[in-house]
């Protein structure tokens, strides 16, 4: 999928990932999110199993959309998966083949660890050609996400896929992060929690009301 800049552009979408916690995903939708994450990863202090995941999405309304994070999974836990939450979405952290990411049947995104030494988008989009965008987080190849820490995003060279920043954002800097990188989304864990997988309101809203003044600032400029 190649998107128009034009098209790109016109909002920045949201994903809060990590939602442990239903009073977090209720506030989450209510702030504006457009997809939660739901993390199945033993070794994340937001790993839920998939039976906690089925209630969370219980509750999930029209329109928002439930996005599956794994890191190296067997095929069995997402099969799990796919059968008890039915997630609209896969991410894939770790180092999946791209066989092995589109062998679900489902559109999935790819996550890039932007703290490796090479140019691993470039790398990415020859392997994985046919995913339905590119999440660039801050750490290093085969650690997991949400360390709370920022790359260098001059890194960020265009794609034809859909861009998502992640790694390090918070309420404070996410919209330098739209100024600088102009991504399809944004993507956040710990820059919204008072502790791994305890989301805070306060948190969560002040990070889209951030989002949105970084985008009525870009309109007004190009208008």
């Amino acid at each position: 999928m190649t998107l128009s800049p034009s098209t790109a552009l016109t909002r920045t979408r949201v994903k809060i990932c990590g939602i442990t916690r239903a009073q977090d995903l209720h506030t989450a939708v209510a702030a504006g999110v457009d997809s939660i994450g739901l993390v199945f990863c033993a070794r994340s202090p937001r790993n839920v199993s998939p039976q906690q995941a089925r209630e969370l999405v219980a509750q999930v309304p029209a329109f928002v959309s439930v996005t599956a994070l794994f890191l190296n999974p067997d095929a069995a836990l997402v099969d799990t998966v796919l059968s008890t939450v039915e997630p609209e979405i896969l991410q894939f952290h770790g180092q999946e083949s791209g066989d092995f990411c589109r062998s679900f049947g489902r559109r999935y995104i790819k996550a890039i660890a932007m703290g490796g030494q090479s140019d691993e988008l470039s790398v990415a989009q020859t392997h994985y050609p046919d995913a339905c965008g590119f999440l660039l987080d801050s750490h290093a190849p085969g650690a997991m996400g949400g360390s709370g820490t920022t790359f260098d995003w001059t890194q960020v060279r265009a794609a034809g896929l859909p861009l998502i920043l992640a790694g390090g954002l918070s309420p404070q800097n996410v919209g330098q992060a739209i100024e600088q990188v102009h991504p399809w989304a944004v993507d956040v864990s710990s820059g919204v929690e008072d502790a791994p997988g305890i989301k805070s309101a306060v948190k969560i809203h002040s990070f889209l009301a951030a989002v949105q003044a970084a985008d009525a600032q870009r309109i007004t400029r190009e208008n």
